[in-house]
């Protein structure tokens, strides 16, 4: 993604643009459901009010137990969801009116805030440190108050409609009252759920929309780029939790996302998937909202070739899986994009050539055209894409042990090309079946739920 420096336009909008307002939030239980609504000004001179709406099914409580934990719930929704609206002008100072957060708050929000906006400050050129970028202050002295909840042992499993969230849906979509969670759904994510064994209708749906005066702002060539949204997801999952009365959160993050996009830098494309991340929302969850949630990633022991491994013996979901962003409002592979390449290249030393078309439409190392990407994939590039991929050491080594399984004779193009590389010749030396066996301990995973995962992971081996 080509970088270019908007200094001089940062500048101008902080001064043009000194404060932005969390004004209120607002939400109603009805019998359509919940409706959630906020208020941010932008130095009075802009309004916004964009929402969220989860549609009443019935796994919802009753709503004098759902009542009483909103107000907490909905601010912190509130927190997160301001950050897209902020980073327009990234304005000097943030005002938050609703609710009162103490100064451990204050720190985590910002910390949240500076690495999950890394990309964003990168690629704008913007020269920010992690006490200058902006200022937050507390004008409320409204407090909330934690209240104990009631919840069941049972699991939400949110779904994206990609190939990690098949298989944590595979392996834990069986337990009882287990229910997937899909934001905003489209083809590739209702289609996973069918796939095993779901109702089209029978899911936790949230529909969020965008306020319309952001993207108006955008098109006028305010600041724009990358926010955390696996952060928004994180506290929309507990808001589901304390909809529906379920205990346990399972996210589908691997440890490889983990690595910086930035060799060297803690500039992370998927710094709200990182174990980090991960680490502090637990915390911030359990302090502050509900020691009754437990959020956690069930595939975070994996990396991605194991993930891989085990979503090839999952054929069930190989028409429905989609992780393209560029083909996400078709619902399909674009084809020419980081994701398409990357999920063809991790796929490779488990799927057939032919298998692999009959997903892709096409042989993706028979590209030449994708050189560019496939460099930056691989690490011959200085920098990996800006998308959710795997790690470079784990691009080198499905690419080396697909070579081993061809005929060396009749290779595509890129892999003709990587072959000749040196970085061939360096991960060709290691062992491809080590990186399967081996299991993070870096994780929250409870020993049911380990369980699982490790008895899965060798049944795919041995």
């Amino acid at each position: 993604m080509a970088r270019s420096s908007r200094q001089s336009i940062f500048v101008q909008l902080r001064e043009q643009f000194p404060f932005f307002i969390f004004e209120k939030q607002e939400y109603t239980l009805t019998a359509r459901g919940l409706d959630i609504r906020f208020t941010f000004n932008l130095a009075d001179q802009y309004q916004f009010h964009p929402t969220l709406f989860i549609p009443r099914k019935s796994c919802f409580l009753a709503d004098e137990k759902i009542a009483d934990h909103l107000d907490c719930i909905v601010f912190n929704l509130g927190m997160i969801e301001l950050i897209s609206y902020w980073k327009a002008t990234c304005s000097p100072k943030i005002i938050i009116r609703p609710f009162i957060l103490n100064a451990e708050q204050l720190i985590w929000w910002k910390k949240l805030y500076f690495h999950g906006l890394g990309e964003f400050f990168y690629l704008n050129g913007l020269d920010v440190t992690a006490d200058s970028f902006m200022q937050l202050e507390v004008v409320s002295t409204n407090q909330l108050v934690e209240k104990k909840m009631f919840l069941e042992n049972s699991v939400i499993i949110p779904v994206g409609g990609g190939k990690d969230s098949a298989v944590t849906l595979e392996l834990l979509g069986s337990l009882p009252d287990s229910i997937p969670l899909i934001m905003n759904p489209r083809d590739a994510s209702l289609e996973t759920i069918v796939a095993k064994g779901f109702k089209s209708d029978q899911f936790i749906e949230i529909k969020r929309t965008i306020d319309p005066v952001l993207l108006k702002l955008n098109e006028l060539g305010f600041l724009n780029g990358h926010t955390p949204f696996s952060a928004m997801l994180a506290f929309v999952t507990v808001l589901s939790a304390i909809v529906t009365g379920r205990r346990h959160i399972a996210l589908s993050n691997e440890s490889s996302a983990n690595e910086a996009t930035i060799g060297g830098t803690q500039i992370n494309h998927q710094y709200s998937k990182s174990f980090q991340f991960e680490s502090d929302f637990r915390k911030y969850v359990n302090r502050w909202i509900s020691k009754d949630i437990n959020y956690f990633s069930f595939l975070r022991p994996l990396n991605e070739l194991q993930i891989a491994c085990l979503f090839s013996g999952f054929p069930r979901y190989h028409a429905a899986f989609k992780s393209c962003n560029a083909g996400s409002k078709t619902d399909s592979w674009c084809g020419v994009c980081a994701k398409c390449l990357f999920t063809y290249i991790i796929l490779s030393p488990f799927l057939k050539e032919g298998q692999l078309k009959m997903i892709f439409g096409k042989n993706l190392l028979a590209e030449e055209s994708l050189k560019n990407i496939f460099d930056q994939l691989t690490g011959l590039a200085d920098e990996k894409p800006f998308d959710c991929v795997g790690t470079i050491r784990e691009v080198n080594l499905a690419l080396c042990k697909t070579i081993r399984q061809l005929d060396s004779n009749e290779l595509p193009c890129l892999l003709e090309y990587y072959k000749n590389s040196q970085a061939y010749s360096t991960y060709n030396r290691i062992d491809f079946s080590f990186e399967l066996a081996h299991i993070s301990t870096e994780h929250y995973l409870l020993p049911v739920f380990m369980k699982i995962l490790d008895e899965r992971v060798k049944h795919n081996l041995w």
